[in-house]
């Protein structure tokens, strides 16, 4: 098993989501977060001056999947989260030892 961590743009969510579904993957948690990368920040213009936001609004979805599903989910989030620029998000694969499903007690892969 293996859990996967994808950093999207918020926008993106609702997509990603139809696009793991299609595949069926149905279980993820979603976090507000904010970061930056190559993308920094952004600096807007105002009556005022300029402002400058360092840290931008991202949505990180975790979910632990079959080791044979993880390619097809990582496909089906980057075709429809990527834009070609810079700021589309990171994913990250970590493996998992064992899930445990507290309302039933199935462990492994049932638990999934």
């Amino acid at each position: 098993m293996k859990k996967v961590e994808a950093i999207i743009r918020p926008e993106s969510l609702d997509a990603v989501r139809m696009a793991l579904e299609e595949k069926g993957i149905f279980g993820m948690t979603v976090a507000e977060v904010q970061g930056r990368g190559r993308q920094k920040g952004v600096c807007l213009q105002w009556r005022a001056g300029e402002y400058c936001v360092e840290f931008l609004p991202k949505l990180q979805l975790d979910m632990i999947v079959d080791d044979k599903d993880v390619e097809s989910v990582i496909t089906a989030i980057t075709a429809v989260s990527k834009t070609g620029k810079n700021g589309d998000g990171k994913i990250f694969i970590y493996p998992v030892e064992d899930v445990m499903r507290v309302s039933t007690g199935e462990r492994g892969k049932a638990a999934i």
